[in-house]
């Protein structure tokens, strides 16, 4: 069964860009949990993998169905 996902190259510039900007805050997330004065370093450093990790996908889809890049 193959399955379509069709999506015009705004959609997929849109996307990347949501990818791009969730980089961003997993940047900022990673720099809060080095600062010592800030308590749960572990749970910054895990959300800011997981936000990585939501953000490589939504650069996947946006150059693989976007028609982005």
């Amino acid at each position: 069964m193959d399955v379509v996902l069709a999506m015009t190259q705004h959609e997929g510039t849109r996307i990347a860009e949501i990818g791009f900007l969730l980089i961003a805050i997993a940047g900022v997330w990673l720099v809060a949990a080095e600062l010592p004065s800030l308590a749960f370093a572990r749970v910054r450093r895990i959300v800011a993998g997981l936000v990585l990790a939501a953000a490589g996908v939504l650069l996947i889809v946006a150059a693989h169905w976007g028609h982005f890049g």
